[in-house]
């Protein structure tokens, strides 16, 4: 059997491990683009539930550790790797519900659970991915798990485990093409690995932690302040905020939010299986906290003064919410529609913000927003319903996991890119219904097509031919298309293989490592081509990673 600290230590030994080894994950991604992928989002995802589980006693039951780490790795989870990872140990969590100690078939049971979520959870599921090696390793534990030897029992199933990672590039033709293994597969056979060496009694695997830097500020954008938009007597002086970790069956937590509404306004009750998280305005933050501990433990509590800050900051144009402190400027819905868009770039933040975004998230390529910071976009959009818009397809996931902790309808359009991101805001249409609306935002960006130019982070492989550091690579749609040495002569290529006899618009997205000179060279060559039977337009979007974004419609 194992016992609550053993679970603990077992997830701090797998957090460590995809830290220190999160290069080597993401050194095998199938494009070898600047992408900081896999292994970066699995570390950022185990950390965040590694540093509420140093914080629990030693005499804590499997059931509450499998339950503090099961709600940490979910708001926390990035990219697509992060929230199957959070899916996958979500399973321990109802595995373990009542218990102090767990077999090995409670174990097998766990990773069964775990892996029928994150099957669920992905609309389309690839076989040869993270999905497999969990699937099939849980295949081996559940064969295997009538025995009391639980370290026995575990070194079959990361044996199983690293088998069937081995077979992916069979699965999987992009991988085989590419000379790689699954990197999501091999994250989890490192972390399982990691937990192994707890079970056997040989202690957690060790990182050093690098000095952290100050907090990155700002993860949403928003035109409105909470303490900014009073511009008369405030009613309810304290905003307290407060996460609740909720007693083994509580009741619902409508109670609270009705009680919270009676002693102050703008209140958002925000709950999933372990927490419940609270914002109110009030008079009474004592009362506001003493009526929580009905329903749990109290965690994380936050209380301002709004006179002071609004003396200090009145109606500034822009509210920064810190995503460190994990904040929520939550704001009660005053029109049907919002929106929030994910993008990084001055230009790209602007352009959405003039086409009707409430809320951006700063993210894309290379820095995966987390589901909590996605959230908190969403509470903080002033809407009925919030329309996300993710603008690349390893944040879909996070966007579709926040929706579900939301207190307010949310829809996640599947946009892939910037082009379609901003095509399907464009398309909104105030005057239609949900439905309507859903419908026509969807048709919007299918109907774009998407290339992006950007350089090789490493020496590669794929499908026979070599591409060194630094070339420059075109992307079509998503998939790697072509290499050349010349960023324009990349795009030139690209935007031609774009275009075809229905296309009417062109955009060019230049980004913050092209000159104006460049840029003007390339919109040259591209109108004398094609000016005579589509719109060109040229946009300053200061985005990171790719030179040009392109969108033809």
């Amino acid at each position: 059997m194992i016992n609550g600290k053993i679970l603990r230590d077992s997830f701090i030994s797998a957090a460590n491990c995809i830290a220190a080894n999160k290069k080597d994950i993401d050194a095998l991604n199938v494009f070898p683009v600047p992408d900081g992928d896999t292994g970066t989002n699995m570390s950022m995802t185990l950390a965040s539930a590694k540093s509420e589980l140093v914080l629990m006693p030693d005499t804590a039951g499997v059931d509450e550790v499998a339950k503090v780490m099961s709600g940490a790795l979910l708001r926390g989870a990035r990219g697509n790797s992060g929230v199957i990872t959070s899916l996958l140990f979500k399973g321990f969590d109802k595995a373990f519900k009542g218990l102090k100690e767990a077999s090995a078939a409670d174990i097998a049971r766990a990773v069964e659970l775990g892996v029928e979520r994150a099957y669920k959870a992905v609309m389309k599921p690839t076989e040869g991915t993270i999905l497999t090696v969990a699937r099939l390793a849980g295949v081996k534990a559940k064969e295997t798990c009538e025995t009391d030897d639980i370290p026995a029992f575990w070194d079959g199933v990361c044996e199983e485990a690293e088998r069937v990672l081995e077979t992916t590039p069979e699965l999987l033709p992009t991988l085989k093409k590419a000379g790689v293994v699954d990197a999501g597969g091999k994250g989890l056979c490192l972390l399982l690995r990691a937990m192994g060496e707890v079970f056997h009694g040989r202690g957690i695997v060790k990182f050093e932690e690098p000095e952290k830097k100050p907090a990155e500020p700002v993860t949403i954008e928003t035109y409105a302040s909470v303490v900014g938009s009073f511009d008369g007597e405030i009613t309810y002086t304290y905003c307290t905020e407060y996460i609740v970790r909720k007693d083994p069956g509580c009741e619902s937590s409508l109670k609270l939010r009705a009680y919270l509404e009676s002693i102050g306004d703008c209140v958002v009750v925000v709950e999933d299986d372990e927490i419940i998280k609270v914002h109110v305005h009030t008079n009474n933050p004592g009362k506001a906290i003493e009526k929580a501990l009905e329903f749990g433990s109290i965690n994380l509590p936050k209380i301002e003064n709004m006179r002071y800050q609004h003396e200090a900051a009145k109606t500034p144009e822009k509210v920064t919410v810190s995503s460190s402190q994990k904040a929520y400027a939550a704001v009660p819905p005053e029109k049907p529609y919002g929106f929030v868009a994910v993008a990084t770039g001055d230009g790209l933040e602007a352009m959405f913000e003039d086409a009707g975004a409430d809320c951006i998230v700063k993210g894309g390529q290379t820095m995966n927003p987390s589901t909590e910071d996605i959230l908190a976009a969403i509470q903080a959009t002033p809407a009925e319903t919030v329309f996300v818009l993710p603008n690349n397809k390893n944040i879909i996931m996070a966007a579709e996991q926040a929706a579900k902790l939301a207190d307010r309808r949310v829809c996640v359009l599947q946009t892939r890119t910037i082009p379609q991101g901003l095509s399907a805001l464009l398309a909104f249409d105030p005057d239609s219904d949900f439905n309507s609306i859903r419908s026509d935002m969807t048709q919007a960006f299918e109907r774009v097509k998407t290339g992006q130019v950007t350089f090789a982070a490493r020496d590669s492989e794929f499908d026979g031919q070599s591409i060194r550091n630094g070339e420059i690579l075109a992307l079509e749609n998503g998939k790697l298309t072509l290499v050349e040495t010349d960023v324009n002569k990349a795009a030139y290529r690209l935007i031609k293989r774009l275009v075809d006899g229905d296309s009417e618009f062109i955009t060019i997205i230049v980004g913050e490592d092209i000159d104006d000179q460049t840029a003007e060279a390339l919109r040259l060559r591209v109108e004398e081509k094609f000016g005579s039977r589509a719109d060109i337009n040229v946009i300053r979007g200061g985005q990171p990673v790719y030179y040009y974004i392109i969108g033809v419609e």
